[in-house]
């Protein structure tokens, strides 16, 4: 609400209710029939790999456009669930309740974790209406909004159609109206023949580490793709970091502005495992966590052919002959060749601002304030790997080493006692030796403790008791307590939807809020107690149950 710049007691009053359950239009005169219309988007993409042509919002209906006054950010709010579009197909354009929770929950959680995604304002259950998908499911709709809805697929569309002027028209759109202006983008990059024309870094990219092009051909066009590839390597940077996994990463499920968006078979990673993908349609693994980054690029890659022609018109973009009568024969290899080349190095740019974003990410949650680059394969690396071969937690992992002081792995015998705090329940998972595993994991916290050592105390003096309390409260500030697990969402939805149990949601959702707190029940908020489960956050902040890690979902919602 406050994001909106809706006032807070809005909510309580039937008009507000009405409004967000779809039942009548914001700004609707009806005597004088006018006022806000709504509208829905059409879009193509590649899915799994395939073009499949014509897509659109097929459940998904924009209300309006509104800028926060305080912020000055726009949204575009939209309902997904309140019926058939011109893009349904022959669908219903319905969405169940299982699927609205899950966005519901999930986005407002990875807000609160600071990464990009669209966000959700409100549930509404559809009490009368059911819907048909692996079963007949209760129907419900989710009020939510984004400064914007585009997606990659928007423009693959067009290439298809060949509609070489509404692909500039969408991109001039969004470059002045989404993205604020062309002067917005990011600045030229380093062109080696005019050292004059340096424009800033890119964002998370060190200074005078990708060339530009060598004829001076990057035109603002260019400057529009990269700000697409910078923002788009920032959000995967930021999922890997946290061990989101979007499911199904089709070129319709990625963003122009560089969200999380549409929640289908969405997970966060339990133990860590590089191969799990949450989406049980996803055989070939091909939106598995170790592939995201990579299919995020391919994803920018078609977005590249569709703005192929723009970017290699290099500085001829704005000529009248160009806009007058288009590419001219003979023409077409030089601006294929120009293009490539600049696709080329967009894709130098993503890899260095993924890892830029990522290693900075990694060495907050590790407890580092500095970074050196040998962190990356002697901390990263290792606990990533050790992670992985004992089937530990990847979330409590972090959390859990945000607690131990350094008196707790000064010595071998000390660090083979903390490691077992990384243990399950139950012990090892698999048929490794419990010996093998606190051995392994002594050897990375010894060498954990001498990098905390040398980044908190630089003249060598020790670490004080003052810089160990800051750094244990830095790393609770970016390790979360609790994330919305599958098996958290599965219980989640089957109190809601089989007990009528409401107020276990608001419970979850004030937790998916306030990630980082150490407890929440009985904790003031906003100047008010909170008054929660304190036995269920325990058990939703506890061990994942043996049988209920690495669930997946299906596409269907």
């Amino acid at each position: 609400m406050r994001d909106l710049g809706i006032k807070d007691d809005e909510k309580v009053t039937d008009e507000f209710r009405q409004f967000v359950a779809g039942n009548t239009l914001y700004g609707w005169d009806e005597d004088k029939l006018e006022g806000g219309y709504p509208w829905a988007q059409c879009y193509g993409g590649y899915q799994f790999g395939q073009w499949a042509g014509q897509l659109g919002d097929g459940r998904a209906i924009s209300l309006f456009e509104t800028t926060n006054p305080a912020t000055e950010t726009r949204y575009e709010l939209q309902l997904k669930g309140a019926g058939i579009t011109p893009y349904s197909r022959f669908a219903d354009g319905k969405a169940v309740l299982r699927s609205s929770i899950r966005e519901f929950v999930v986005s407002e959680a990875l807000n609160a974790l600071s990464i990009p995604t669209t966000r959700a304002l409100s549930l509404t259950l559809l009490s009368e209406s059911k819907v048909l998908r692996e079963r007949i499911e209760p129907g419900a709709i989710v009020l939510r909004f984004a400064q914007s809805w585009l997606r990659l697929g928007t423009f693959d569309l067009l290439r298809s159609r060949g509609d070489r002027k509404m692909v500039r028209q969408l991109s001039t759109y969004v470059a002045e109206e989404v993205f604020g202006g062309w002067d917005k983008l990011p600045g030229r990059l380093e062109n080696p023949d005019q050292p004059g024309d340096a424009p800033p870094p890119a964002r998370g990219v060190p200074e005078k580490t990708i060339e530009g092009p060598a004829d001076g051909a990057e035109n603002r066009f260019t400057r529009l793709y990269r700000e697409i590839v910078r923002r788009n390597a920032l959000v995967v940077a930021q999922w890997q970091a946290y061990g989101f996994m979007n499911g199904v990463l089709n070129t319709d499920n990625t963003s122009v502005y560089g969200l999380s968006i549409d929640f289908g078979p969405f997970a966060f990673m339990d133990n860590f495992d590089p191969s799990y993908t949450p989406n049980h349609d996803d055989g070939t693994l091909r939106y598995a966590y170790r592939n995201q980054p990579t299919i995020i690029w391919w994803n920018l890659v078609r977005l590249g052919e569709a703005l192929g022609e723009l970017m290699g018109m290099g500085s001829d973009v704005d000529s009248e002959s160009y806009l007058a009568e288009g590419v001219k024969e003979g023409q077409e290899d030089e601006i294929i060749a120009r293009a490539e080349k600049l696709i080329t190095q967009a894709g130098e740019e993503f890899k260095q601002t993924f890892l830029s974003e990522y290693k900075r990410l990694m060495t907050a949650r590790l407890g580092l304030r500095q970074q050196k680059e040998s962190d990356f394969e002697i901390l990263f690396s290792e606990a990533l790997d050790t992670l992985e071969a004992f089937e530990l937690d990847f979330s409590h992992f972090f959390r859990r080493l945000s607690s131990i002081k350094l008196a707790d792995v000064s010595t071998e015998e000390a660090r083979l006692r903390t490691a077992k705090v990384f243990f399950h329940n139950e012990g090892l998972s698999n048929s490794t030796s419990e010996s093998e595993a606190l051995d392994r994991i002594s050897k990375w916290l010894s060498k954990w403790h001498d990098r905390v050592i040398e980044d908190w105390s630089p003249d060598g003096a020790g670490v004080t008791a003052g810089a160990e309390a800051e750094r244990i409260q830095a790393m609770k500030q970016v390790n979360p307590n609790f994330v919305p697990r599958g098996w958290i969402l599965d219980e989640i939805i089957r109190r809601v939807e089989k007990e009528g149990d409401r107020k276990v949601l608001d419970r979850v959702m004030h937790m998916a809020l306030h990630p980082f707190n150490d407890a929440w029940s009985g904790q003031e908020f906003d100047g008010a107690t909170w008054n929660g489960n304190y036995a269920e956050e325990q058990r939703w902040i506890g061990d994942v149950p043996r049988f209920e890690r690495a669930l997946q979902c299906s596409c269907s919602s």
